[in-house]
């Protein structure tokens, strides 16, 4: 398959990045990120997700996030800011911060799913049900994430039948697009070729993305893969943010700036300035109190004069 001209990159960091963030970061230090990461050409940004504060005390302020957004006059035009609602008690909060856009997120897994989310993968399609259906009646987009597709931290290797069903599943139900996640990061170029395999024999390719984390520094590889079989959509974390909570030393999501500076040498347009992104990951990660994990990003700001 050639070589698509342009990528879409869907920024997380805001969201799946920060919100396993021990320490509380700001509202203020979230909303000059998601600003920051619009000035840098990002086109969507998951701005955060509207679920328990007992379970997730990082996205306590989606709330407060969107309606600064909104007030504050924020919102760029021809940027969407997604937001994670895993139930109807979330949908209708995002409803009344004016989210236009939300995503429900599953799992190939049936004991992760257990340990996330607190049901079977079959409960959870159903819970997302009513969901997707209130949000398609309010004209509002939504996205389905399906977790652990390339390996589980509990059950190992996945079947990627089981990641072609979930996906089928979401798909029939209303969502645009389906993310295929890497969790915890062990995917290999031929395990990305099975998924993919499989899964676009059941949910057309123009509608999946590829959401790839850097465990064993193979999610660059990973994309390039993915690239080949029409993939045009992939998550990305600026600074390489986050990481999967429930396994044991999983590293962050394939940050931003190595994405685009693949893509870039290979001639693929994704509207993001490389430069601007890396002050970006800079502020981030210095307000974390720690270096940048991309290592684009380390390999820039070495090469700037020092002031």
């Amino acid at each position: 398959m050639s070589q698509p001209a342009a990528v879409t990159l869907v920024e997380v960091g805001p969201r799946d990045g920060l919100q396993n963030e021990p320490s509380a970061v700001s509202t203020d230090v979230k909303l000059t990120l998601i600003d920051s990461l619009a000035d840098a050409g990002l086109k969507v940004i998951e701005a955060g997700a509207f679920v328990s504060p007992k379970w997730v005390p990082q996205m306590a302020d989606t709330p407060e996030i969107y309606r600064r957004l909104e007030e504050e006059g924020r919102k760029r035009e021809g940027v969407s800011y997604p937001a994670l609602t895993p139930n109807m008690k979330g949908f209708e909060a995002a409803v009344a911060a004016g989210v236009e856009e939300i995503a429900v997120f599953g799992a190939a897994s049936e004991t992760f799913s257990q340990k996330n989310i607190n049901c079977s993968i079959s409960e959870s399609l159903a819970r997302f049900e009513p969901v997707i259906e209130a949000a398609r009646g309010r004209f509002i987009q939504v996205r389905g994430y399906v977790s652990c597709a390339l390996g589980c931290p509990y059950e190992g290797d996945i079947d990627p039948n089981a990641v072609a069903a979930v996906s089928e599943g979401l798909a029939r139900m209303g969502c645009y697009e389906i993310s295929l996640g890497d969790t915890i990061g062990v995917g290999t170029p031929a395990s990305t070729r099975r998924l993919l395999d499989a899964v676009k024999q059941r949910v057309p390719v123009d509608m999946l993305a590829g959401h790839f984390h850097d465990t064993y520094g193979m999610a660059i590889s990973n994309i390039a893969t993915a690239l080949d079989f029409g993939i045009t959509t992939f998550d990305s974390s600026v600074g390489g943010l986050g990481g999967c909570p429930y396994a044991k030393g999983a590293s962050g999501n394939v940050a931003t700036e190595d994405v685009v500076y693949l893509l870039r040498g290979m001639g693929v347009e994704t509207g993001v300035d490389l430069d601007k992104l890396v002050d970006v990951s800079a502020f981030i990660s210095s307000a974390l109190n720690r270096p940048p994990a991309s290592k684009v990003a380390q390999a820039v700001l070495a090469q700037r004069p020092k002031h």
